[in-house]
């Protein structure tokens, strides 16, 4: 067996040894190409993009990328020294990125085939050829993006986050789920791929066509791929720190370790004003101009109201930006802490007081979250009770705080990103939007976004507070919320080792 082969088969071993990577081949296609198809289906309707069957063939493609672009992210992030190691022993660079270009091939093969199996499984597939080639091109191009991702970060929770970004962005501002002419989206990666694959000429493609756009696209990002795989070849580096003191200086010391921890997560603060002004300016400025009915409630009554689409649109936008920032915040306060509390605790810091300071932080990045959200809403918005709009959306964000909290134990660093992403998704994006629905479903009351939801509707829209029960629903919620994060989070910190006594030096 040649050596190419060889690393192939050890990559791809690598790579089916990422619990991520398993998660994301079943979720992904579950998600979005048999569950979630059809509401943005009705979303694509509303904001003047193409027909329900248009935007259920592009679930494939959408889920094939994601799928692909994570893989690869996770090849090139966690191999670089290795390569490089490999390449100073006397491995040729291109028998190297042969052999990784061959298992980006199989992992794009392996997405297309799970985006497409869903997608079979929802609907009949009616242009077989068109949709096969068209969704193993949108996993060739996110190949790409995956590795640019994973040569630049390091971090795999930032990896992850970017890569789910750059998805958001080209998917929910893409053609299959808005108009198809406008100029500003036609720089997305996927832009002419999607149009060509739903069979929806765009009439902006020129000469070369939708077709030709699409394989320029492709083969551009191949070409990337084999450049950045070669770069990553070379070169890595590393960093570290800790501290501790007594009652109220404990909790002031460790408040403010945590806090410069925060501050150092570059990612998240970019995304603190890079995601309200993509879910609610972008929104806006994308919506059609029409009018739409949306169901409030008046003096205690369910009423059916009429309002110009683009005046509310970024204020039913809000909750979901500030939900998606708040549940990423609360997953970065407390991922990769535990063996850095357990020192602590080791060193003399009370657990209480280190968890008294992990939440305080997380409550702060809520309402720094919901403060940046508000801000971009307030230029394109004006609600009807500002001063419970804004408490509402604070609400919002700790219960959303405290569920991104709870993930990172639950389901690790990776894991949880995706979870904290689909969470808020599927509730206050899909179930609880007033936009889809013109009551949220029985079933979706016990959803956390529920009370704070209907009660930012209710502010938003009305000039009367009619949502008591909504309120106090929400506050439950975060009540026991704050009570299972005490229970999760203490663990750690409480049940920190002790050294053995034989291992205490004697004198």
């Amino acid at each position: 067996m040649t050596t190419t082969a060889v690393l192939t088969r050890r990559y791809l071993a690598e790579a089916a040894r990422t619990p991520t990577n398993l998660l994301i081949l079943v979720l992904v296609p579950v998600v979005f190409v048999i569950v979630a198809a059809k509401p943005m289906a009705d979303a694509a309707e509303l904001l003047g993009g193409p027909g329900a069957p248009a935007v259920q063939t592009a679930t494939a493609g959408w889920a094939a990328g994601f799928i692909a672009a994570n893989a690869m992210y996770f090849q090139i992030r966690g191999s670089r020294d290795a390569d490089r190691r490999l390449v100073l022993a006397g491995l040729p660079t291109s028998r190297l990125v042969a052999a990784r270009m061959a298992t980006g091939g199989v992992l794009a093969l392996t997405a297309t085939a799970a985006a497409l199996a869903a997608l079979a499984a929802r609907t009949s597939i009616t242009q077989p050829g068109r949709v096969i080639a068209g969704t193993l091109m949108f996993a060739a191009i996110y190949l790409a993006i995956g590795a640019v991702i994973g040569a630049l970060v390091r971090n795999p929770v930032n990896g992850t986050v970017l890569v789910l970004f750059v998805w958001i962005l080209d998917v929910f501002f893409g053609p299959a789920l808005g108009a198809t002419s406008r100029p500003a989206t036609r720089i997305l990666p996927t832009h002419y791929l999607t149009l060509w694959t739903i069979d929806l000429p765009s009439g902006h493609a020129g000469r070369p066509g939708d077709l030709g756009w699409a394989l320029a696209w492709t083969f551009t990002s191949a070409a990337t791929g084999i450049a950045v795989i070669t770069a990553t070849t070379r070169r890595a580096r590393t960093r570290h720190a800790t501290r501790s003191g007594s009652a109220r200086d404990q909790t002031a010391a460790a408040l403010r370790a945590a806090l410069r921890e925060a501050g150092r997560n570059r990612v998240l603060w970019v995304l603190l004003v890079i995601v309200p002004v993509v879910f609610v300016l972008l929104a806006v400025a994308t919506t059609p101009q029409q009018n739409t009915t949306l169901t409030v409630r008046e003096h205690g009554h369910t009423v059916l109201r009429q309002y110009w689409l683009p005046d509310v649109h970024g204020g039913t936008m809000a909750p979901i930006a500030i939900a998606s920032l708040a549940t990423l915040a609360g997953l970065f306060s407390v991922l990769g802490t535990r063996t850095a509390d357990q020192r602590l605790t080791l060193a003399g810091l009370h657990p209480l007081r280190l968890l008294t300071a992990r939440l305080t932080v997380t409550a702060l990045l809520a309402l720094v979250a919901t403060a940046a959200s508000l801000t971009v809403t307030a230029t394109v918005f004006d609600a009807e009770q500002w001063p419970l709009y804004i408490a509402a959306s604070a609400l919002t964000a700790l219960v959303y705080a405290l569920i991104g909290a709870l993930i990172g134990p639950l389901f690790g660093r990776v894991g949880g990103v995706l979870i904290a992403f689909l969470i808020p998704f599927l509730d206050l994006g899909i179930e609880q939007s007033p936009m889809l629905h013109a009551q949220p479903p029985a079933w979706a009351h016990a959803l956390p976004g529920y009370g704070p939801g209907r009660v930012i509707i209710d502010a938003g829209l009305t000039p009367t507070f009619d949502e008591t029960g909504a309120l106090l629903t929400a506050l439950a919620w975060l009540t026991a919320l704050t009570a299972a994060a005490l229970l999760l989070l203490r663990r750690p910190a409480a049940h920190s080792p002790q050294p053995h006594p034989s291992s205490v030096p004697r004198r």
